[in-house]
């Protein structure tokens, strides 16, 4: 079961710092996640310029230029953030029984463990 889920806040832990360009400290929203090459696209970070070639739409409307857009970032340089703390924390996994319907089922859940002050 994966630690960080499209959706999730998470936060930048490593990079260069605010205040020389980068984004380490940012928080953001897991836009997208690909797992094969283990990264995500988080909400506000890691933008690049793209060039896109000029096209045309049906209705005739011109599309292209340059665009800033978030690039993916490696899944190990974020962190989920705890909802109460808004800290960084990390996620562990509890099973649990619920019951619906009449019907029992064993269900992983994801849980935020108590933040700390190194994260």
């Amino acid at each position: 079961m994966a630690n960080i889920k499209k959706g999730d806040l998470v936060q930048v832990m490593t990079g260069r710092k605010q205040d020389k360009g980068g984004d380490r400290g940012k928080q953001g929203k897991v836009l997208d996640i690909l797992g094969e090459q283990n990264r995500v696209v988080v909400e506000g970070v890691n933008y690049v310029t793209r060039h896109t070639r000029v096209g045309q739409t049906q209705r005739g409307t011109k599309t292209g230029g340059i665009e800033t857009v978030e690039a993916p970032i490696h899944i190990s340089n974020v962190a989920v953030v705890d909802p109460s703390t808004k800290k960084p924390t990390r996620v562990g996994h509890r099973v649990e029984e619920q019951v619906k319907d009449g019907v029992k089922r064993t269900v992983r859940v994801r849980y935020a463990k108590q933040s700390g002050k190194d994260l």
